[in-house]
């Protein structure tokens, strides 16, 4: 073994071991949280690791099957029938892969934090919604609104419905308790084994020891035989609207989700920074494949991408030996799978959409941007669960565009580089309005700023700055630091110099979803 790489494979192999254990129940819930069946979940998860492992712009990032993408995979596969999921999945990764060619990676970066984080709280919602249902042993219903108007005949299914549904919901409060437990007080030398895990055991234990007659997954004798390619039939109605605006919604969500996680992996470690168009292409492959073998869509995902960094990880190689593991599993131990209660596994996505609509980052926004970018948050929330998911992204999106157009009015963000000032320190002058709609030109700007001691920026002309670029700003500044650069705002006056100010200076972390 080369000796540069026993260091890296010392770290690497343990956490795609953690990683490996993170990802296992989300695969399966994730699958049946959008009406398919789990081993579909396991199949996105395998090529996730594998090949978008090998593949990926961002080396520490772990992508699989998202909660996030599970709402409108469960519309569509009741709509239109889960043989149309295969090659809708494949034109929305031919989507990615032009998209990333043409590179226009960069821009997502530029969707405004407040949609983005709207849009996750709305899809928790939705989930805790749909999940309510399956922890009493029930069906989900088609939208949130008819999951929160059905709740109350669940309670009464409950108490008097056929099954052992009280058994259902001890096993996933159970689970619910044994997660959060043991996240909140697992000892410090076990810090790496994960919550979800811990709970689906504890759930899975509950139901066999006490032989509860309990809903468990079901997975068919031979797994991947009873996986096949799409038919011509399926082929032929991508033509129909329907099929290329639901491809085109999967290809854009997942690409925003996977490249805001991958930017926020990048603020977790010191290692190489992400490649954009590269891993937009990646994810397009992957989703080509996920589509062909039967899998669900795939995204960058943030929980497993964190376990990833926190276990240690050092290369991609982690990501890659993660996929391998699932796959061994899923060759060599398919009859564990048939033992774990579907109530255990929504125990686990019910605390996954609880987390995901915390109003924690509402508070962030409306503290730090003010009560205009709290509103977008509420008003992109309030939409996704009431109509759609690209219904409230567009709805956000529009919104951030009239926030931005006052400021607009001020004239365009330019950027001067002054290389060698007087006081021997690199300047960049902005002026003007910073927006999102200029967040990739600045972006650019920053990074090819020069290494030093210190770094300025000049805001004597600067007129605007919007949340998304103080966000992107904040994060370049830790990252300079990091490095060894200190980061000076010069020139300007009032709240927008304090704002820049507070920006780029050491500060307590956003609330992470």
């Amino acid at each position: 073994m080369p000796a540069s790489l026993a260091p890296s494979l010392a770290r690497d192999l343990p956490a795609s071991f953690v990683v490996f254990l993170v990802a296992l129940p989300l695969c399966m819930g994730i699958a049946i949280a959008s009406g398919v069946p789990p081993e579909r979940g396991l199949i996105t998860g395998i090529i996730g690791g594998i090949v978008v492992g090998m593949l990926a712009g961002s080396p520490l990032q772990v992508s699989g099957p998202a909660a996030g993408l599970a709402v409108i995979v469960f519309e569509f596969v009741r709509t239109h029938g889960l043989g149309m999921l295969g090659p809708v999945l494949v034109l929305a990764g031919v989507f990615q892969l032009a998209a990333g060619a043409l590179r226009v990676g960069g821009w997502f970066r530029a969707i405004s934090p407040a949609v983005v984080h709207g849009m996750l709280a709305g899809i928790g919602v939705l989930i805790v919604l749909a999940q309510i249902h399956v922890l009493a042993d029930g069906a989900p219903q088609a939208g949130g609104f008819d999951n929160l108007v059905a709740i109350p005949a669940a309670f009464f299914n409950f108490v008097s419905g056929s099954g052992d549904r009280t058994g259902a919901i001890v096993v996933g409060l159970v689970t619910i308790a044994a997660m959060i437990g043991w996240e909140r007080f697992r000892p410090a030398r076990l810090r790496l084994v994960p919550g979800a895990l811990i709970g689906v055991l504890a759930g899975t234990i509950l139901a066999v020891a006490g032989g509860l007659g309990v809903k468990r997954v079901e997975v068919p004798e031979a797994i991947l035989s009873s996986l096949s390619l799409p038919g011509a039939a399926e082929w032929a109605r991508l033509s129909e609207p329907a099929m290329i605006v639901m491809a085109l919604s999967l290809a854009v969500i997942a690409s925003a989700e996977s490249l805001l996680s991958a930017s926020a992996v990048d603020r977790m470690h010191d290692g190489p920074r992400t490649q954009y168009n590269r891993e937009l292409g990646a994810q397009g492959i992957g989703n080509v494949l996920c589509g062909l073998a039967g899998g669900l869509p795939m995204t960058g995902v943030i929980v497993r991408s964190s376990a990833n960094v926190q276990a240690g990880a050092m290369t991609r190689a982690s990501a890659v030996m993660h996929g391998t593991w699932i796959l061994v599993f899923l060759l060599v131990l398919p009859w564990v799978l048939v033992v774990v209660p579907t109530a255990s596994l929504a125990g686990i996505l019910v605390v996954t959409g609880w987390r995901l609509a915390s109003p924690a980052h509402a508070r962030h926004l409306l503290a730090r941007y003010g009560l205009v970018t709290a509103a977008i948050w509420l008003a992109t929330l309030v939409m996704v669960v009431v109509t759609d998911l690209l219904t409230g992204v567009l709805v956000g999106l529009g919104l951030s565009l009239l926030q931005a157009l006052p400021a607009l009015r001020k004239g365009p963000l330019r950027i001067e580089r002054d290389a060698a000032p007087a006081a021997g320190v690199p300047e960049l002058r902005l002026a003007g309005s910073a927006t999102f709609l200029q967040l990739p030109h600045l972006n650019e700007a920053l990074e090819e700023a020069s290494q030093g001691k210190a770094v300025r920026l000049g805001v004597d002309r600067l007129h605007h700055v919007d949340h998304t670029c103080l966000e992107m700003i904040a994060d370049w500044a830790a990252r300079r630091r990091a490095s060894g650069t200190r980061v000076e705002v010069v020139g300007g006056s009032g709240r927008l110099r304090e704002t820049l100010a507070a920006a780029i200076k050491p500060a307590s972390p956003a609330p992470a979803h």
